[in-house]
């Protein structure tokens, strides 16, 4: 029986053309601009305008990766939306919008959701059903972000996500390509977070009033800050060094073979800390700076950057790596370039 590989085809990627400084984040927070570099880690960050809303932005980059790959999009035989739910309209089925906006008629879509580990999770999910489904030949994964919307600069609680910005990323993936093949992955969830962070009003529990607007809980808080501060400086770095170590060596490798780090945005000595425990270089990874954090999609902007500045090389064993609040750590592993054999 013939082996069957699913390989990346195309990535493509969209970043509105407003950006918010360092220096505009300190005017808002009142914290210094230098703590703002040095320890959150960002110069600039994407920011929406006014046409830049999370469904669209992920057609325009399913768009240009659609156009990179060469594809027709009557070739696609299945959208998955990775993108955030705040998004045009609440209880909309973004998978579906996004489906229409690329004329993928032959496809049908749902979404996923797993916060900032959506894209790397969606990976796994995409790779297995394609697998296990002789129909699915070209799959499309593609969203927006912009949870930037939710945060209070005056809020020191969500200080960790300041770095929130905005953008579109997509990838194609095609049975039997023959090359950047998707390989194995790993994820951990905990529970014991999943009340960690949220936005107060606008569910069940705290519906919308005018009241709530007035008492701005529709902006992104941490419940419990002691108790999600505890628990992460005890399982976070673990869980990420954990689902990296275990998704490569379930594809057949060992860290040392890895040769790019597909990171998330994280304060820097977070980013150093994990290359150091894997033994990479700072070049194995592109810390994102003068991007902040698009959540899910930090991983398909890292790979094209990559790919861009000659990091990423035909044979290289590139690892996604994410975390999601939830709490979710997730690596998918790629081997760039033609398959073996």
């Amino acid at each position: 029986m013939a082996t069957v590989n699913i390989g990346i085809r195309s990535t493509g990627v969209y970043l509105p053309d407003r950006y918010m400084t360092s220096a505009d984040v300190a005017r808002e927070s009142g914290i210094p601009q230098e703590v703002v570099e040095k320890k959150l880690g960002f110069r600039r960050k994407p920011v929406p305008g006014s046409e830049d809303h999370t469904i669209e932005m992920g057609i325009r980059a399913a768009r240009r990766a659609l156009e990179k790959g060469r594809i027709d999009p009557e070739e696609i035989d299945l959208v998955i939306y990775v993108g955030e739910e705040h998004k045009e309209h609440p209880l909309q089925t973004g998978a579906i919008k996004l489906q229409g906006g690329i004329g993928a008629g032959h496809a049908w879509g749902f979404d996923v959701q797993l916060r900032c580990g959506t894209t790397v999770m969606a990976l796994k999910v995409a790779r297995d059903m394609m697998l296990a489904d002789e129909n699915l030949n070209t799959v499309l994964l593609a969203g927006g972000y912009r949870n930037v919307d939710f945060i209070d600069y005056k809020n020191p609680r969500v200080r960790f996500m300041y770095n929130l910005g905005a953008g579109g990323a997509a990838i194609v993936l095609q049975k039997n390509l023959g090359r950047n093949e998707v390989l194995a992955s790993k994820i951990i969830t905990d529970p014991s977070l999943a009340d960690a962070v949220g936005v107060t009003a606008g569910g069940t529990k705290v519906p919308i009033t005018p009241e709530a607007l007035a008492q701005g809980l529709y902006t992104l808080d941490v419940f419990d800050p002691e108790g999600m501060k505890n628990r992460l400086e005890e399982v976070s770095m673990p869980n990420f060094l954990q689902v990296i170590r275990e998704a490569v060596a379930a594809s057949g490798y060992t860290v040392q073979d890895i040769g790019y780090l597909c990171l998330l945005h994280m304060k820097r000595s977070a980013h150093d800390y994990i290359l150091s425990e894997l033994g990479l270089k700072p070049e194995q990874s592109i810390y994102l700076e003068d991007y902040g954090h698009i959540g899910q999609l930090d991983q398909v902007l890292s790979l094209e950057l990559a790919l861009e500045q000659g990091r990423v090389k035909d044979g290289n064993l590139v690892v996604m790596v994410s975390a999601g609040v939830g709490y979710a750590w997730a690596a998918t592993a790629i081997k760039w370039g033609p398959c073996a054999g």
